[in-house]
C-alpha cells in the first residue's frame, strides 16, 4: 500500500522531488567517480615495457618492514608492517651466479636503470629517460634498427622514438645530462623494441663500463630478469628462482608485477591515489549527506500541509515515517543509478586530469569495475533514506489533530526543535574540540583530514541551528531592511516567519564558502610559512638553479675558493622506524655562511657523514637532544645510524633531516643537487663565465630562487584543488538546487503579495533583499568556519596564528557565492511570476 500510495506521490509531485533527484544524482556521480580512483590505487595495472621479454624479474625489497610483538592475557600477538621507501632499492650483482645456477634458466640478465636526460630542444615529449647498459637490451628486447652496439666509453645507442624526435642518424653527437657532470656521446646507432609496448619511456644505452660508472653504485643492479629455458613454463621458472633466493631479501615478480618493479613513482601513485580518492570520496559523502539531509528537510516543510492532512486523516506515525522512505528509496535508486553510470566518465576523465597535473604517472592505468556503482547506489539509496527519516522526524511525531493545525497556521515552521538545537550545539561542540585537536597537529598528513572535516561538521552545526540563526539576524538586519521600503519590510517578515526554509537556503552557502576558503587557503598558510623560513634562513650571496634533473656536482666544485662557499643540497625523505621524514644533504664545508636554520642545541659545525641535524618537531616526536643516537633507513632501503649534532627551529623551511651531502648523495636516484647556495664576493656574470658550460644551469637571486620555488608549490597545490574543485563543484550545484526549490515552491505567496497590492517589482525587490540577507548570514558563518579552521591549522603547522589569506580571492569567493545566490533567485523568481495570481492563488496544492 504504501509502495504505491509513495509511487503515485512521486508521479504527481516530480517537480518537487526534481530538487531531491538532482542532489542525490550528483552525489551519486561523485562517489562513483571517487571509488574508480581508489579502486585503480587499490587495482590499477603497471604493465611492464621494459621487461616484457622477461618473464622472471627479480628486484630488491622496496619497503621498510617492523614488526612488534606484544604480550597480553598469556597471549602473544606479532604485527608485521611495511612502509615504502622513496628511492630505488639495489641488488648485490654477486647473485648472478646464484641465479644462473636455477634449473630452467636459460639466461640471467642484471639490469641497471639510472638517470640519463638527453638534452635536445625538442625534449622527451613528456617520455621519461632513463639510461641502460646495451648488454641488458634483451629484456624488452631492443634491437639496432641501424648501427653498431656502443663498445667505448663515448658510444651511445638511442631508440628509434628519441631519434625521430630529435632528428638524431648515427655519427650525430648528443649530450646528455646523467648522475655525474653532462658528456657528449656519438651515437654509434638507434634502437627499436619489440611491438609498440614501449610508450612511456625512452631509453639510452650505454657501454658496460660507462653504464657502471654512471650508475654509481660499484657491485650492484637495479633488478636480473631472468630468460627460461625452452620447455620451461614460468610458473616452473618462478618457483625455483624463489627458492634458490630464500635467505635474501630478494623479490621474484612475474606477469603485471613486473611492471611495479620497472616503473617505482606508479607504484607509489598507487599509495597517493588510494589516499586521494578516499579523502575525496569520503568528503564527497560528508557532504553529499548534509546537503541531501538539507534538501529533503526543505522538501517535507514545502509538503507540510499534506502530510498534516494524513495525519489528521488518521495515518499513524510509521505509516507517514514509511512513506516518506519508500518516496526517498525510490528517487534515490532513480539517481543512483543514473549518478553512477554518470561516474563512470567522470572518474576517467579525473584519472586523466591527475595525470596531465604529474600527481598520477600514465602508467598507472585507469581501472573500472561494477564495484564503485553498487558503492554509490548504496551510497545514494542510504543517504536518500536516512534524509527522508531525519526530515520527518517532527511531522510524524505530533499529534493528528495538531498537525492540520500547525500546519494552517505555521508554527511548526515558526516554533523551534529543542532536539534539533540541542543536536546542532552538540555538533558545535564536536567542531570546537576538532578545531582544537587541529591546532596541535604538527604533521601535514595528519592535520589536512581534520581539517576538512571540522569545516564539514560546523556546517553541520549551521544547518541544525539554522533557524535560530535566521530569527538572530532578522532581529539585526530588520531595522536597516525597513529602511529600503517595502521589499525590505517583506523580506524581514520573511525571514521571521520562515526561518526553517530560509535556514535550508544558509547552510550549502555557508558550507560552501566556509569550505572553499578552506581549499583556497591552506596550501598557502603552509607554502608561505615554508618559504618564509627559507627566506630568513639562506645566508648565500647566489643561488645556482637548473632547468634539467639537476646542478651537477663539478659545477658546485668549481665555485670553490679559499674564500668562496659553494653548498649543495640534494633532497629525498627517509624513514625513522616507519615515520617518514622530508631530509636534505648539504655540503658540511663552510655551512653557516650560507645556509642558517636557526639552531636551537647544539651545533651544525659538528655536522658529518657520521652526524645529522634534526628540526624540533623531529626531536620531539623521536625524543631526541644533541649527543642522541638516531636509527635511519635512507631513501634507497640502506640502514644507518647516527648521532644528532643539532636541533634547528626552521624545520618548515628546511626539512625535519639534515645530513652530509655525500651519505645523501650516495642513497638517491638522482644525486644533482636541486640547487647550490653560494657565498661569495664575485659578480653574477662573473660566476655565470664559470658555469656557463654546463647546460641548464644558472645563477639567479636568492629572490628569484624564492620565486621558483613558490611556482613549484603552486604547480603541487593544483592538485589539491582540483581534487577538492568537485566537491565545491557538488556544493555550488547544492546552492542553486536549494534556492531554486525554495523560490519555486513560494509561487501561491507571490501571488496572494500580488493580489494585496505588491508589484512585480516590490516581489522581486523582496526575493533579492532575501536573497542578500542569506548571503551576508552565510559570509559571516562560513567565514568564521573557514577562519577558525585556518586559524587552527596555522598554529599547528607553522606555529604562528597568521593564516595566509588573499584578500583578492577572498572576495571573489563571496562574490561567486552571492551571482549564484541571486541568479538562481531572479530565474525562478521570474518563472513563478509569470503565473496569474488569481490562478495561483486558487490553484489546488
Amino acid at each position: 500500500m504504501m509502495l504505491r500510495y509513495a509511487l503515485q506521490t512521486v508521479r504527481h509531485r516530480k517537480g518537487g522531488f526534481l530538487g531531491a533527484f538532482l542532489a542525490l544524482m550528483c552525489a551519486a556521480a561523485l562517489i562513483s567517480a571517487c571509488g574508480t580512483l581508489l579502486e585503480t590505487g587499490l587495482r590499477g595495472t603497471i604493465r611492464t615495457e621494459r621487461y616484457a621479454a622477461a618473464p622472471v624479474v627479480i628486484s630488491a625489497d622496496q619497503n621498510v618492514h617492523q614488526t612488534t610483538v606484544k604480550h597480553k592475557k598469556g597471549k602473544t600477538k606479532t604485527k608485521h608492517k611495511a612502509k615504502p621507501i622513496a628511492e630505488r632499492a639495489w641488488l648485490p650483482e654477486d647473485l648472478t651466479a646464484r641465479l644462473g645456477a636455477v634449473p630452467g634458466a636459460a639466461r640471467v640478465v642484471p639490469e641497471l636503470t639510472f638517470l640519463a636526460q638527453p638534452l635536445t630542444p625538442t625534449g622527451t615529449g613528456g617520455r621519461t629517460a632513463y639510461g641502460h647498459a646495451w648488454d641488458s637490451a634483451a629484456l624488452t628486447p631492443y634491437t639496432l634498427a641501424t648501427g653498431t652496439p656502443p663498445r667505448a666509453a663515448g658510444d651511445l645507442v638511442v631508440d628509434r622514438y628519441l631519434a625521430d624526435r630529435a632528428r638524431i642518424e648515427p655519427g650525430d653527437r648528443l649530450t646528455v645530462q646523467s648522475t655525474q657532470s653532462p658528456r657528449t656521446y656519438r651515437v654509434t646507432g638507434i634502437a627499436v623494441p619489440a611491438g609498440d609496448g614501449v610508450r612511456h619511456q625512452t631509453s639510452l644505452f650505454f657501454s658496460a663500463a660507462e653504464a657502471r660508472r654512471l650508475a654509481a653504485h660499484p657491485g650492484k643492479v637495479t633488478a636480473f630478469g631472468v630468460v627460461p629455458a625452452e620447455g620451461t613454463d614460468t610458473a616452473t621458472l618462478e618457483a625455483a628462482v624463489t627458492k634458490a633466493l630464500h635467505g635474501t631479501t630478494a623479490q621474484v615478480s612475474v606477469g603485471d608485477e613486473r611492471g611495479p618493479v620497472e616503473f617505482l613513482d606508479a607504484a607509489a601513485a598507487r599509495i597517493k591515489l588510494v589516499s586521494m580518492g578516499g579523502a575525496m570520496g569520503g568528503t564527497s559523502l560528508l557532504v553529499a549527506v548534509l546537503v541531501v539531509v538539507g534538501t529533503f528537510a526543505l522538501s517535507v516543510q514545502q509538503r507540510h500541509r499534506e502530510l498534516a492532512l494524513l495525519r489528521a486523516l488518521a495515518a499513524t506515525s510509521g505509516q507517514v515515517r514509511k512513506l516518506l522512505g519508500r518516496e526517498a528509496l525510490l528517487v534515490g535508486a532513480a539517481a543512483g543509478v543514473t549518478g553512477a553510470l554518470a561516474g563512470l566518465p567522470l572518474g576517467g576523465w579525473l584519472h586523466g586530469r591527475f595525470v596531465d597535473l604529474g600527481a598520477v604517472p600514465a602508467t598507472l592505468q585507469h581501472t573500472v569495475s561494477v564495484f564503485p556503482l553498487f558503492a554509490a547506489v548504496a551510497a545514494t539509496l542510504g543517504g536518500a533514506w536516512a534524509a527522508a527519516r531525519v526530515s520527518s522526524r517532527r511531522i510524524a511525531r505530533i499529534r493528528p489533530a495538531e498537525a492540520l493545525t500547525e500546519a494552517e497556521a505555521g508554527s511548526a515552521l515558526t516554533r523551534p526543535a529543542w532536539g534539533r538545537v540541542l543536536a546542532g550545539l552538540v555538533l558545535l561542540a564536536g567542531g570546537t574540540a576538532l578545531v582544537a585537536v587541529l591546532s596541535v597537529l604538527r604533521t601535514e598528513p595528519a592535520s589536512t583530514p581534520v581539517t576538512f572535516l571540522a569545516v564539514v561538521v560546523l556546517a553541520s552545526a549551521v544547518a541544525l541551528l539554522g533557524p535560530l540563526l535566521v530569527r538572530a539576524a532578522a532581529v539585526i538586519l530588520g531595522g536597516p531592511l525597513r529602511l529600503t521600503g517595502p521589499g525590505g519590510r517583506l523580506a524581514t517578515a520573511n525571514l521571521r516567519g520562515n526561518a526553517a526554509r530560509m535556514a535550508s537556503v544558509v547552510t550549502p552557502l555557508t558550507l560552501l564558502i566556509g569550505m572553499t576558503c578552506t581549499v583556497l587557503f591552506v596550501q598557502p598558510t603552509l607554502g608561505h610559512a615554508a618559504r618564509g623560513q627559507a627566506r630568513e634562513g639562506i645566508r648565500a650571496d647566489w643561488v645556482l638553479a637548473a632547468q634539467g634533473p639537476g646542478v651537477p656536482a663539478k659545477a658546485a666544485q668549481q665555485l670553490r675558493t679559499d674564500h668562496d662557499v659553494a653548498t649543495e643540497v640534494v633532497r629525498t625523505t627517509v624513514r625513522a622506524g616507519l615515520a617518514k621524514y622530508a631530509a636534505q644533504g648539504v655540503t658540511p664545508q663552510g655551512l653557516t655562511r650560507t645556509w642558517d636554520p636557526d639552531v636551537t642545541a647544539g651545533s651544525l659545525t659538528e655536522l658529518t657523514k657520521d652526524t645529522v641535524a634534526v628540526s624540533e618537531l623531529a626531536a620531539d616526536q623521536l625524543h631526541l637532544k644533541p649527543g642522541s643516537t638516531l636509527k635511519l633507513t635512507l631513501g634507497d632501503g640502506t640502514p644507518v645510524t647516527l648521532t644528532v649534532a643539532a636541533v634547528y627551529a626552521k624545520g618548515l623551511g628546511f626539512g625535519d633531516l639534515t645530513m652530509a651531502h655525500d651519505l645523501i648523495a650516495r642513497h638517491v636516484d638522482n644525486p644533482l643537487a636541486a640547487a647550490v647556495l653560494v657565498s661569495t664576493s664575485r659578480s653574477k656574470e662573473e660566476l655565470s663565465a664559470v658555469v656557463g658550460k654546463f647546460p641548464g644551469v644558472r645563477v639567479v637571486s636568492p629572490a628569484t630562487a624564492d620565486s621558483l620555488q613558490a611556482e613549484r608549490q603552486q604547480a603541487n597545490a593544483e592538485v589539491n584543488y582540483f581534487a577538492m574543485g568537485l566537491v565545491l563543484a557538488f556544493t555550488a550545484i547544492a546552492v542553486v538546487n536549494t534556492l531554486a526549490m525554495s523560490v519555486s515552491a513560494r509561487v501561491r505567496e507571490f501571488a496572494l503579495l500580488r493580489l494585496a497590492g505588491a508589484t512585480r517589482r516590490q516581489v522581486l525587490r523582496m526575493l533579492r533583499t532575501e536573497a542578500l540577507s542569506v548571503l551576508l548570514l552565510a559570509t559571516v558563518l562560513g567565514s568564521g568556519i573557514a577562519l577558525a579552521v585556518l586559524t587552527a591549522f596555522s598554529v599547528g603547522m607553522t606555529g604562528s596564528a597568521a593564516p595566509a589569506v588573499t584578500p583578492l580571492v577572498y572576495v571573489a569567493v563571496v562574490a561567486s557565492a552571492g551571482l549564484l545566490a541571486l541568479v538562481a533567485t531572479a530565474l525562478p523568481g521570474r518563472v513563478a511570476l509569470r503565473v496569474r495570481p488569481v490562478t495561483a492563488a486558487t490553484a489546488r496544492e
